[in-house]
């Protein structure tokens, strides 16, 4: 007869411009996942403004708690762990979850874990499949671009990151260029699904056993092809413009992840962050995988953006390894990853 008792995570994740809170039972099973969008308070202004973001976390926390709970069907007796993220991100909106996840565990005598954001993102995979070692992750987010290696659970190598802009915030760049609201991203996927991808674009392959990523040139590419068209009078069509500067992404994209899986001799590959609710990289990436033997897992669409199910996921790892934070955790935009394993 097994005895052993259910863990239960609960997660909170205000890294930006969600206010997130999940409860997750064996570091695998989602009991509640709640999120509270700000987009349309942002949309105005064309990007996220941190203090605006801050604003609605505080007006927003307690609430989206009680209803994770509530749905869940637990109390604070059942939680084992309170997961939070540490950072990076927003000083200001991490300090408000990580403020509610202090005075919860200080009220309640629950054991407190801080998070890395990217270790959540990564995580969010094992909500759906379990992982397997050693595997890589392609994070694609508005703030980061990444491969990384792990040997095993809580070990994160970057072999490759961006040079400048992140591709989640090429994305937003260009689709302002173009003239679309923000978010840009799922805009600019939209219109290259019915463009052509007719105009010539670069791309940045760096060194030839690089994995890194650039993508300010390419962003300035487009800028200069809408202003050359325009001062010869000529119209160039949204959707190939779009379709275009998204193949240019997705080709080294793509490219770099599958010379890192087969350099690296992986098992998986798992896809995390925003830009991995992206169709047309999850389209290109399924079709090269699908001649290797590695598994590729790239999660739902509601895992992909920020979520507290991925932070209680990764907070159930940290907490196994007995990893423990005190009430002096506080909120840390440059948190390192490599740092943090």
């Amino acid at each position: 007869m097994n005895n052993k008792r259910d863990e239960i995570i609960l997660g909170i994740e205000t890294s930006c411009d969600e206010t997130a809170v999940a409860v997750v039972k064996n570091g695998r099973e989602i009991l509640s996942n709640t999120v509270s969008s700000q987009i349309e308070s942002h949309k105005r202004f064309g990007g996220v403004v941190p203090e605006v973001a801050s604003r609605h976390h505080v007006e927003q926390i307690t609430y989206i708690i009680e209803t994770a709970m509530d749905e869940a069907g637990i109390t604070f007796a059942d939680i084992d762990a309170i997961a939070v993220t540490e950072g990076p991100g927003l000083v200001g909106a991490l300090l408000i979850g990580v403020n509610a996840a202090k005075a919860i565990a200080f009220a309640h005598d629950i054991p407190l874990v801080g998070v890395h954001h990217i270790a959540g993102h990564i995580y969010a995979n094992r909500l759906v499949k379990e992982l397997e070692f050693p595997l890589l992750s392609l994070v694609v987010s508005g703030g980061h671009t990444e491969l990384i290696y792990m040997k095993e659970h809580g070990s994160y190598e970057i072999i490759g990151e961006t040079r400048d802009d992140a591709v989640g915030e090429a994305y937003d760049k260009v689709a302002r260029t173009i003239g679309l609201p923000y978010p840009g991203g799922p805009h600019i996927d939209r219109l290259a699904g019915v463009g052509d991808a007719t105009i010539d674009l670069p791309r940045a392959w760096l060194e030839p056993d690089s994995y890194d990523f650039s993508f300010s040139g390419l962003k300035s590419a487009v800028i200069n092809t809408l202003h050359n068209a325009k001062q010869r009078n000529i119209m160039i069509k949204s959707e190939d413009l779009a379709a275009s500067f998204q193949e240019s992404v997705i080709e080294v994209l793509v490219a770099k992840t599958v010379r890192a899986a087969k350099e690296y001799n992986v098992n998986q590959v798992v896809v995390a962050g925003g830009v991995a609710a992206n169709k047309g990289l999850r389209k290109a990436l399924e079709e090269s995988f699908s001649e290797l033997n590695v598994e590729l897992v790239i999660p739902p669409l509601s895992l992909c953006t920020d979520n507290a199910a991925m932070i209680a996921a990764a907070g159930s790892i940290e907490y196994q390894k007995g990893r423990r934070s005190d009430l002096a955790l506080n909120g840390n935009p440059g948190l390192d990853l490599e740092q943090f394993s």
